[in-house]
């Protein structure tokens, strides 16, 4: 692989990389070793770039399964090879996978409608919540002038869809500034509210219109969401503990992860419910075989634990890189556990073990903050 900049996506690189921060494999030379996270994200990206089909998209074309296909898992593959320093620019096989994808996901589809609703596939909001993210972080690294107006153009509108999905009225007032499964859900749960938070975040650092009031009502959904007894103050009591999937449902490892990325990137970090979210992480065994959503909560857990001390960011970057390489499998991906994982695929447990093992890079402008 390697890393190149063109006159079109240099200033967004830059602001991507941070300073200090180097590309992976440029330097290591003729000869040089290569580390045990670096080997495993190559044979990844050797996996992702063999389950790419004719049309751009990512899939599993041997699967039925309509979670194993479509925007939201092409997204996922995009946004798993920029993390490790990939651009739709760069000479190359990666290079052109990227360039494919993101011309499969900008393609005009009448589904979608006026607001681009990527669920449209059947992904629901979650895939909108994705694929609005994958676009907003790959803004500024297009390859030419015409696909950097598209991006921009289906990306507004694509988080316009959020916005007016936000405002749809809850049935029960814990609920307000979430989302659910469909844009005009009158309930919401954490799992889908991070990625429409996480696109809504990166939007804004993309230069999209996207009105404070919006995160702002999401953030406290998602401190509505913390599992805790509230002072007369309204702070949390239980320092040890987390976001449930809905307000009052007490945390798992993955929701309480999801919760502390979310609340970071949009500058909590001092909140008493991320404090709190990081005293239960470092309480929980990770054993994927007894966890639920065990990628999807890895994913959050290692870019949210990056973001706090050295020692605890340390600790849980040996137990990212432990758990995952043990479980990767020969042809470089990884696959599902427990039922619902197993459903969403390989490319799914691919993209989000690699998107966990790349933290250390720190390649997509939504983990800059």
């Amino acid at each position: 692989m390697t890393f190149k900049l063109n006159e079109s996506n240099m200033n967004r690189r830059q602001v991507l990389i941070g300073i200090g921060a180097m590309p992976l494999f440029v330097n290591a030379g003729a000869g040089a070793k290569k580390d045990r996270v670096e080997i495993s994200v190559e044979r990844a990206t050797n996996f992702l770039l063999k389950m790419q089909e004719d049309d751009g998209s990512f899939s599993d074309s041997k699967s039925r399964d309509a979670a194993q296909r479509g925007y939201a898992i092409t997204a996922l593959g995009v946004l798993a090879l920029a993390s490790i320093g990939n651009q739709p620019g760069d000479p190359g096989k990666v290079g052109l996978a990227l360039r494919r994808a993101l011309n499969f996901i900008l393609r005009r589809d009448p589904r979608r409608g006026e607001y681009e609703y990527f669920g449209a596939d059947g992904s629901r909001m979650y895939g909108h919540g994705i694929t609005t993210l994958c676009l907003t972080e790959m803004m500024g690294m297009g390859v030419d002038k015409a696909q950097q107006e598209r991006l921009r153009t289906v990306g507004q509108k694509a988080i316009n869809m959020i916005l007016r999905s936000q405002m749809v009225r809850k049935g029960n007032p814990k609920h307000k500034g979430g989302w659910r499964y469909t844009p005009s859900s009158q309930d919401s749960d954490l799992s889908i509210t991070v990625w429409q938070l996480m696109a809504l975040r990166s939007a804004k650092n993309a230069g999209l219109a996207v009105p404070k009031r919006a995160i702002d009502e999401a953030v406290l959904y998602l401190k509505r969401s913390y599992f805790s007894p509230r002072d007369a103050r309204g702070l949390p009591i239980n320092m040890r503990s987390g976001c449930g999937y809905m307000p009052g449902r007490p945390p798992e490892f993955a929701t309480a992860a999801a919760g502390l990325l979310s609340l970071q990137v949009c500058g909590e970090y001092d909140a008493p419910e991320v404090r709190g979210s990081v005293a239960y992480l470092e309480s929980q065994k990770v054993i994927p075989r007894e966890m639920l959503w065990f990628y999807y909560g890895i994913y959050y857990y290692s870019q949210g634990m990056r973001k706090r001390a050295k020692p605890v960011a340390a600790k849980a970057k040996k137990v990212t890189e432990d758990v995952l390489l043990k479980l990767q499998q020969a042809d470089g991906s990884w696959v599902g556990m427990d039922g619902m994982e197993r459903g969403a695929g390989r490319i799914y447990c691919t993209a989000l073990s690699m998107l966990s093992l790349s933290v250390q890079y720190r390649y997509l402008p939504i983990y800059q903050h």
